[in-house]
């Protein structure tokens, strides 16, 4: 007496079941020929991208504050990987510990120096251009007066050009 026997159900009546389903069809409701057009009927689903674009929360840095950042962050790199150097030439007793040192401590340098240019770039480039995080900005204030003062000139202008059409200065008259 086999195990599906002792449970009251025959390996029998599953394939029974398998067979009276379409031979098109799986458990999943996915095609089996693979051509994915169509099953009695039935479409294929769209396939869902690998990954879906969405817009980035915060601006992108601008091109000088970005490049000055790249470029820390690959010197802090190096110095890093040279005071690493330095320790382990240092515990070892290599004679090229004392010049791994010294090179370590210039490297430090700049790397102050290079994230300090960073934060000067920053300060810098908000300055030339334009703080405009925040409502109440200086710069965008400045930029609103400029354009309210352009508009005003081109409604003077245009005001001039009509009086000087109007006005039928060159013309002869049709009398």
């Amino acid at each position: 007496m086999g195990t599906a026997e002792r449970r009251g159900t025959s390996e029998d009546s599953v394939t029974r079941e398998r067979a009276s389903r379409l031979p098109e069809e799986t458990d999943r409701g996915i095609p089996v020929d693979g051509g994915g057009a169509i099953a009695n009927g039935w479409a294929r689903e769209e396939r869902r991208p690998l990954w879906v674009e969405e817009p980035a929360r915060h601006r992108r840095l601008p091109d000088p504050v970005r490049t000055a950042a790249v470029r820390a962050v690959l010197i802090i790199a190096v110095t890093l990987i040279q005071a690493m150097v330095a320790f382990l030439a240092t515990l070892a007793g290599s004679w090229l510990a004392f010049p791994m040192v010294i090179s370590s401590v210039f490297s430090t340098v700049m790397a102050t120096w290079g994230v300090l240019d960073v934060w000067v770039t920053r300060q810098v480039w908000n300055q030339r251009n334009g703080v405009v995080s925040t409502p109440s900005s200086t710069a965008r204030a400045l930029r609103r007066e400029r354009r309210r003062a352009r508009r005003q000139a081109r409604v003077t202008e245009r005001a001039q050009e009509r009086i000087r059409r109007q006005s039928g200065a060159g013309q002869l008259s049709h009398s």
